[in-house]
This record gives structure tokens, C-alpha cells and sequence, in this order.
């Protein structure tokens, strides 16, 4: 599936290794079809070694890491707002943006972290994917997105408090530390439970391999309820027995 890749670091990571999950994944390819029926390690989702912790125990989490920068989470994001809108009340979905060390990407991740502070983002987070990817709009720093966010109906300047405050710093530091732990090399990717993340064979069909991505979560999301078993519910109290009359 076409991503938008973090650019490789040179002190820690090899093209040997790179090369080693790239030939892998090519030979999965050619499995037969009724091998293919199931998730695949290594071609349709990853384990995650350790397994990241989640925000909430009692629901399976989906991630979404994403960055405005990349074209292929613009061409995702319609997509997944209509799979996301048909979740069952057992998974949690949210969201986390990466800035994978670019700045314009960075810049586009403290703008989502702005946005919901003022609450604009439900309103211009749609809006944003399409004018960097279908009016190619230079929304490369703060004030030329402050600008569009103005001339989009928000408030320019209580977007630029929020984007220059200390709680978007925290926030933006904390996404790129989850990426890291997460190991999240290209975007978009969905991370299922803290236990897996889930992707789509390369294919020339970008439309279709994204909507493999999601069938994927699909199927992941459903071997985490499995392992986790049957939910306990537990029990009401006993209902208070009504005074006897004097």
C-alpha cells in the first residue's frame, strides 16, 4: 500500500533490514489464496514487540497515525470518517499525528493539536486535507495556516495561543514518542489494541488497498475481542426491599 515513509535514520536503522522486510512482504505475495483468507503476519498487519499500553482497558483502542502532509491519508481520510462512524461501543478510535522529523509536517501536526483545543477541528478537518491536496495551498508555517484558519471562519489569534502553548508542545512531543514506540515507519497505518498494526499489501490501486487496510482492522479487531474473551458484565446491585408499612 502506497505511505508516506519517516525518513530513514542513518545511526540506528540498515538497508539491510529495510531490504529484508521489503523481500518478505514480496513473497507473501505469491501465498495461495486460501492462505490469504486470514490477516497475514509481515503482509497484512505487524506485531507489536512489547505491546504499547492504550487509554482506556475496557474497549479496544484503534489508532489512526496520520499526517495533513501526506496525500495518501487525504485519499484515507473519507474512507475511514465512514468505517469510524460504524464502530461497534466496544472499540475506541482516535487519532494521533506524526511529524516524522519534516518540518511542514510538523507544523501540520501542532495545527491538529491547536484545532481541537479551540474547537475547530470537527469543522476544518476536512477542509485542511483538501486545501493542501486539491487547492495546493503553501500551508507550511504557522502564520500561513493561521491565515487560512481565519479566512475559514476560526479565530486567528486564539489559534496562534493554542499552537504556541505549552499543552500543543506536550502533546506534539508525546505523538512522536508513540510513533517511536509504536514503530510506525509510514503513515497511514491503524494500531489495533496496542498489539498490532494494521496495513495492506503494495498494490497499484491505492483506493483499494486502502480499503484492505481497513478490512484488515477489521479482522484484528476481532482476534482482539477473541483473545480477550467474553466481556464480564457485572452484576446490578440487589434493588432495596420498600419499608414495611408502620
Amino acid at each position: 500500500m502506497p505511505t508516506c515513509d519517516r525518513p530513514p535514520k542513518v545511526s540506528t536503522r540498515t538497508w539491510g533490514a529495510a531490504l529484508g522486510r521489503r523481500a518478505l512482504m514480496l513473497m507473501l505475495l505469491v501465498l495461495s489464496p486460501a492462505l490469504q483468507a486470514e490477516p497475514v503476519e509481515g503482509k497484512n498487519f505487524t506485531t507489536l514487540t512489547p505491546p504499547q499500553p492504550t487509554s482506556q482497558h475496557t474497549r479496544i483502542e484503534v489508532v489512526e497515525f496520520f499526517s495533513y502532509g501526506c496525500p495518501h491519508c487525504a485519499h484515507f481520510h473519507p474512507l475511514l470518517s465512514a468505517w469510524v462512524a460504524k464502530l461497534p461501543p466496544d472499540v475506541l478510535f482516535r487519532r494521533v499525528p506524526v511529524g516524522f522529523n519534516r518540518d511542514p509536517w510538523i507544523n501540520l501536526q501542532r495545527t491538529y493539536y491547536a484545532l481541537d483545543a479551540t474547537g475547530d477541528l470537527a469543522r476544518l478537518d476536512g477542509p485542511l486535507f483538501r486545501a493542501l491536496h486539491e487547492e495546493r495551498k503553501p500551508l507550511i508555517d504557522e502564520s500561513s495556516i493561521a491565515d487560512w484558519v481565519s479566512h475559514n471562519g476560526g479565530n486567528a489569534e486564539k489559534f496562534t495561543a493554542a499552537y504556541t502553548s505549552l499543552a500543543v508542545n506536550r502533546q506534539s512531543f508525546q505523538a512522536d514518542q508513540m510513533a517511536e514506540e509504536y514503530h510506525v515507519e509510514g503513515v497511514p497505518v491503524l494500531a489495533i489494541d496496542g498489539r498490532y498494526l494494521a496495513h495492506a499489501e503494495p498494490s497499484a490501486d491505492e483506493e483499494q488497498a486502502l480499503k484492505d487496510l481497513l478490512a484488515n482492522a477489521d479482522e484484528l479487531i476481532a482476534r482482539v475481542r477473541k483473545e480477550r474473551g467474553p466481556v464480564k458484565r457485572t452484576s446490578p446491585p440487589p434493588a432495596s426491599k420498600a419499608p414495611r408499612p408502620m
